[in-house]
C-alpha cells in the first residue's frame, strides 16, 4: 500500500516515477497512487470524476484499494514512530532485484510466472509450499513473501530506496518505495 499522498495528481510521487523506470515491460504494475482529496471518495464514479478534474482518471482496480490505503494512511498519521519502521515496498521491484535487476515479465497468475517467482524466492532463502490462504490468491501470497524479503533488506541496511530522502506529504509521511 502506498504511504504518503500528493495533493494533486501531477506531479506524481517521485518514487512511483522511478519505480516504473526500474520495471521496463512491467511499469503498469506500479498503479498510480490517487491524490489525497480523491482518496476520501466513497464511489468509483465520484473518485474518477474528481480525479479527472485534476487531469488523471482513477481505474476500478486502484479504487478497490482505497479502503486499505485509508487504513494505512490513518495508522501512519496516528503514530510518527511508525515512519521509521513501516516502509512501502513493491513486489515486482522485489522480484526484479531477486532476478538480477531484470523485471520478471511472465504473468504472475499464469503457471510459468508463478513457478518463476517461486524459484526466485527459494533461491533467496524463501522456500514456500503455501498455495492457499483464506482471502488471498496464491500469487498474492508470493507477493507478500517478496516484500518480506524487502523487509529483511531494510533491516540489514541493504535495501534500495526510491524517491528523495526528504520527500514527504503534507502530513509528514515519507513517500518512498523500497526494494
Amino acid at each position: 500500500m502506498p504511504i504518503g499522498f500528493v495533493d494533486v495528481p501531477r506531479p506524481a510521487r517521485t518514487c512511483e516515477v522511478e519505480a516504473r523506470k526500474h520495471l521496463p515491460g512491467k511499469a503498469s504494475s506500479v498503479f498510480p497512487t490517487p491524490c489525497r482529496p480523491v482518496l476520501a471518495c466513497t464511489t468509483h464514479a465520484e473518485a474518477n470524476a474528481l480525479s479527472r478534474t485534476m487531469g488523471v482518471g482513477i481505474n476500478q482496480q486502484t479504487f478497490h484499494l482505497f479502503p486499505k490505503m485509508r487504513e494505512v494512511d490513518a495508522l501512519m498519521q496516528s503514530d510518527r514512530t511508525l515512519h521509521r519502521i513501516v516502509h512501502e515496498a513493491h513486489p515486482e521491484l522485489a522480484f526484479a532485484r531477486m532476478n538480477g535487476g531484470k523485471p520478471v515479465l511472465s504473468k504472475k497468475r499464469q503457471p510459468d510466472g508463478y513457478a518463476e517467482r517461486r524459484k526466485l524466492l527459494a533461491k533467496h532463502g524463501f522456500r514456500t509450499r503455501i498455495e492457499r490462504l483464506p482471502g488471498a490468491a496464491r500469487d498474492d501470497i508470493l507477493d507478500a513473501i517478496a516484500v518480506c524479503r524487502t523487509a529483511t533488506l531494510i533491516a540489514a541496511g541493504t535495501a534500495t530506496r526510491l524517491g528523495p530522502a526528504d520527500e514527504r506529504d503534507r502530513h509528514g509521511l515519507p513517500m518512498h518505495i523500497w526494494f
